[in-house]
């Protein structure tokens, strides 16, 4: 072992007249723990948030939507067909979107309708169950008489107090039968057939499917429909088949990937995300103002030994490692410590997730935690150079030292 090392190993462990030191330290080591903790739980719980939520937009919506600039769009088959023929692409399906008001005999809401196929809508939005609908189809074709179907979402279903096999009003601004008082808006009946759970607040307490034929009628529109979601392979490759898709159809068709329709979204969370991570570092710099303040105090308590040492033939730089031993020893005890409770409190809140979010404020109901390996890689080499640079003030005043000066004033 160098001796400057040995040297600094021994003042790592003071005499009791210098507890206040060892105190310093303590509390030192303590705030350098307590920030690298800090600053891993915190990324990692909003990348996990980035993560889930990411996971929850993918699969309760397209990755491509495409829509006409035209106020029709028909002719949408020969357009599957060209759109299933792009490469990478996994799926596609027409889909009707209108807003209305739904009247249950409890209670009412406004919502969005979203007219489906049954028989393609499920290969796109995975979480949904389309078979009751096709089924209620199917049986209309035998008894006509028969309410279409309506899939809503749970806590849709829960605020207007209906469950399967109830019945809805909805309630279209489309243009009805003309009275007296003007055209009256499309009222329909229609039965719930099923309901759904994305586990996306929004979507399920405003959201319901029909078929796409019922949607063609309550709309009164002809064989056209809004547009047509579009799911791909690789989801972080929508962007260059979006790009593909309106090149190969031209006007007036247009295409927005997902990543383009939660910009803002994703935006502000890198933005927070990096925001924590300045706020949060504060607490290593205060832990590493206190470090300074240790070995300052200690050059001053240890003034006759750096003087013997200089009288011995200890260099500059042997005297500046003695002090710089001691402030990355705190700072890498600190440092495990800390990355050692962050990344198993993180472990804690990922598997048991103890912690509830309301829903109806967070697109999610549990606090996530997802530590990124290179994330806390980062945090725990920001700490060392942080303590690292606090070490190197002391090390320096106590390499230029006197050492006649300090053993007369010893």
């Amino acid at each position: 072992m160098a001796v400057e090392f040995f040297i600094g190993r021994r003042y790592l462990r003071t005499k009791q007249k210098q507890a206040f030191i060892s105190l310093i330290t303590f509390l030192s080591a303590a705030g350098i723990t307590i920030g690298v903790m800090a600053l891993i739980i915190v990324i990692a719980v909003m990348a996990g948030f980035e993560s889930d939520l990411k996971s929850k937009i993918l699969n309760v919506d397209a990755h491509i939507t495409l829509q006409s600039y035209e106020p029709s769009f028909s002719g949408y088959r020969d357009i599957i067909k060209t759109i299933e023929q792009t490469p990478g692409v996994e799926s596609a399906s027409p889909f009707i979107t209108t807003q209305v008001m739904l009247r249950s005999s409890q209670n009412s809401s406004a919502a969005i309708v979203r007219g489906i196929d049954p028989s393609t809508a499920s290969q796109v939005d995975k979480y949904l169950n389309t078979k009751p609908l096709a089924a209620n189809d199917e049986n209309r074709k035998t008894e006509p008489n028969l309410k279409p179907g309506i899939v809503l979402g749970k806590e849709l279903a829960d605020h207007l107090g209906v469950l399967v096999g109830d019945s809805v009003q909805i309630i279209s601004s489309a243009r009805g039968s003309l009275s007296p008082i003007g055209h009256m808006p499309v009222m329909r009946q229609f039965k719930v057939v099923g309901l759904f759970e994305s586990g996306m607040y929004d979507y399920d307490r405003s959201l319901g499917f029909i078929s796409l034929s019922s949607a063609q009628s309550l709309q009164r529109m002809d064989d056209e429909v809004s547009g047509i979601f579009i799911r791909v392979k690789d989801a972080y490759h929508a962007d260059k088949i979006r790009e593909q898709l309106v090149k190969t159809l031209g006007f007036p068709y247009r295409a927005m990937d997902w990543m383009q329709k939660n910009q803002n979204l994703f935006s502000a969370l890198k933005l927070e995300r990096t925001t924590m991570f300045i706020i949060l570092t504060l607490i290593v710099l205060v832990a590493a103002f206190n470090i300074a303040s240790t070995l300052i105090m200690m050059v001053m308590e240890k003034r006759k030994d750096i003087a013997i040492l200089r009288a011995m033939g200890a260099t500059d730089r042997q005297i500046r490692r003695i002090f710089v031993f001691k402030g990355m020893v705190i700072g890498l005890v600190g440092t495990f410590l800390g990355d050692s409770f962050g990344v198993i409190l993180c472990y804690l809140l990922k598997h048991y997730q103890f912690i509830k979010l309301p829903s109806d404020v967070y697109f999610i109901s549990k606090l996530p935690a997802d530590p990124e390996p290179l994330m806390v890689i980062i945090i725990s080499l920001a700490a060392l150079v942080i303590c690292f640079v606090a070490s190197l003030y002391p090390a320096h005043q106590a390499s230029k030292m006197n050492p006649v000066e300090a053993i007369r004033n010893a």
